[in-house]
C-alpha cells in the first residue's frame, strides 16, 4: 500500500474513532441524568454526580496531556483510557448505593475526561501535515452525537431507560478496538520541556483568556448538566430529549464547514463575543419555554454558539501553543472549558433547580454568556495584539 493510502486509510480510522467516541459522550451528556434519575436519584445528587467528572477531569487532564508531551505518544495513552472506561463503566452501571456510585463514577470520569483533549492533539497534529481541516475530522464528533442522541433516544424510548448500560457499553468497545489500528501522531518529535509551557501559563492575557472562556462555558455546561431534566419536567419523553440533542449536534455541522472555509476572515475574539450574544438569546428563550417540543428549535441555536465557539477557541489556542505542548495545552483548555466550568455548574446548578427551578438557571445562564460576551469584546478591542509575547 503506498503512501498515500495509508495516509487515507488512517484519515478514515481517525474519523470512525472521533465518530465512536463522541456516540459515547453523547450517552453521557443526554442519557446518564435520565438514568440516574430513573433510578430514583434526586436532582441534588445528580447534580453532585455531573460535578464530580470535571472534578477529577482538572487534573487527569492535565496529567495524561503532559504525559502524551512527555513520552510522545497519544495512542498508547488512549489505549488506556478507553480500557480504563470500558471497567469502570461496568462498575458505574452495577453499583447498588450512591455512595459507591459515586466512587466508581469518578473513576469513569478519570478514563473518559482527557480522551477528548487527546483526540483534539491527535487531529491537530494529523492535519499540521497532511493540510486537512480540523472541521473536517471534528465534524463527525457531531455526526456520532447526533446519531447517539436520536437513535439511541428512539430505542430508549421503546425499550425503556434501562437499555442505557448495554448501549454505552457497546460504543466503548467499539471505540476500543479503533483505537489499536490509530497511528500515533506523537511517535517522533520535539520533546516538552516544562519550563515552556510554564511560562505560557504565566502570560495575563492567556489568563485572561481562560478565565472569559470558563464564565461563557459554565452557562454553556447549565445547559448540558440539565436540558434533559428540563425537558422531562416540561413533559418531554426520551425521545423527544433525544431529538433535542440530535439537532444540536447535527447544527454544528454546517458551521464548522462554513468556518474551516472562511473562518480565517474573521477575528476571533469578536467571533467569540458573537457566540456568547447568541448563548444569551438561546438561553433567555429557554427560560421562558412551556413546550418541550420548541426547545428542539432552540437547539439548532447551538451552531452559531457552541458550534463557533470550539472551532475559534481551538484556533486561538493552536496560534499560541507550540506542537512541542500540543497535548498540554489541549489539556488545559480542556481544564477551563470543561473540567472547571462544569465543576462550577454542577455544584452549583443541582441546588439552583431545586431552589428556583430551570427557567431560572437559563436565565442566569444567559446571564454569565452576556457577562463573557462583554469581555472578550473589550479585550479585542482594549489589548493591541491577540497574540501572546513569546508566541507565534
Amino acid at each position: 500500500m503506498n503512501t498515500s493510502n495509508v495516509l487515507k486509510s488512517q484519515h478514515r480510522l481517525l474519523r470512525l474513532f472521533t465518530f465512536s467516541f463522541f456516540m459515547t459522550m453523547g450517552i453521557v451528556v443526554t442519557f446518564f441524568p435520565l438514568y440516574f434519575d430513573y433510578k430514583g436519584y434526586s436532582k441534588i445528587q445528580i447534580g453532585l454526580l455531573y460535578a464530580i467528572g470535571p472534578l477529577i477531569g482538572i487534573a487527569t487532564n492535565l496529567l495524561w496531556g503532559f504525559l502524551s508531551d512527555r513520552f510522545q505518544t497519544v495512542k498508547k495513552n488512549m489505549i488506556i483510557l478507553i480500557f480504563g472506561q470500558l471497567i469502570t463503566a461496568i462498575l458505574v452501571f452495577t453499583a447498588g448505593w450512591f455512595s459507591l456510585l459515586y466512587v466508581c463514577l469518578a473513576m469513569f470520569f478519570f478514563f473518559q475526561q482527557p480522551v477528548n483533549s487527546l483526540n483534539d492533539s491527535q487531529l491537530m497534529l494529523s492535519i499540521r501535515a497532511s493540510g486537512k481541516s480540523y472541521a473536517s475530522f471534528r465534524v463527525w464528533g457531531s455526526i456520532g452525537f447526533a446519531v447517539s442522541a436520536g437513535g439511541f433516544g428512539l430505542l430508549l424510548r421503546h425499550y425503556g431507560t434501562g437499555l442505557t448500560p448495554i448501549l454505552c457499553l457497546f460504543t466503548i468497545t467499539c471505540t476500543l478496538i479503533l483505537v489499536f489500528f490509530l497511528k500515533d501522531a506523537r511517535q517522533s518529535g520535539k520533546k516538552m520541556a516544562l519550563g515552556g509551557m510554564l511560562s505560557i501559563l504565566r502570560s495575563k492575557k492567556f489568563v485572561w483568556f481562560l478565565l472569559l472562556i470558563i464564565i461563557m462555558s459554565v452557562s454553556h455546561r447549565f445547559n448540558d448538566g440539565f436540558l434533559a431534566l428540563y425537558m422531562r419536567q416540561l413533559g418531554a419523553s426520551d425521545s423527544v430529549i433525544g431529538y433535542a440533542w440530535m439537532a444540536s449536534a447535527l447544527s454544528e455541522i454546517p458551521m464548522f464547514f462554513f468556518l474551516s472555509r472562511h473562518g480565517h476572515r474573521f477575528k476571533e475574539l469578536p467571533l467569540l463575543a458573537f457566540a456568547g450574544i447568541i448563548y444569551a438569546l438561546r438561553f433567555f428563550i429557554m427560560g421562558s419555554i412551556h413546550n418541550p417540543a420548541w426547545i428542539i428549535g432552540v437547539q439548532l441555536l447551538h451552531s452559531l454558539t457552541f458550534g463557533v465557539f470550539l472551532i475559534t477557541a481551538n484556533r486561538y489556542i493552536s496560534q499560541i501553543i507550540p506542537d512541542e505542548y500540543r497535548s498540554s495545552g489541549q489539556a488545559i483548555f480542556a481544564v477551563a472549558w470543561s473540567s472547571i466550568a462544569g465543576l462550577i455548574s454542577g455544584m452549583l446548578g443541582g441546588w439552583m433547580y431545586d431552589a428556583v427551578g430551570g427557567s431560572t438557571v437559563y436565565v442566569i445562564a444567559g446571564c454569565l454568556s452576556i457577562v463573557a460576551a462583554i469581555g472578550f469584546l473589550a479585550t479585542h478591542l482594549f489589548q493591541n495584539d491577540d497574540r501572546l509575547p513569546g508566541t507565534r
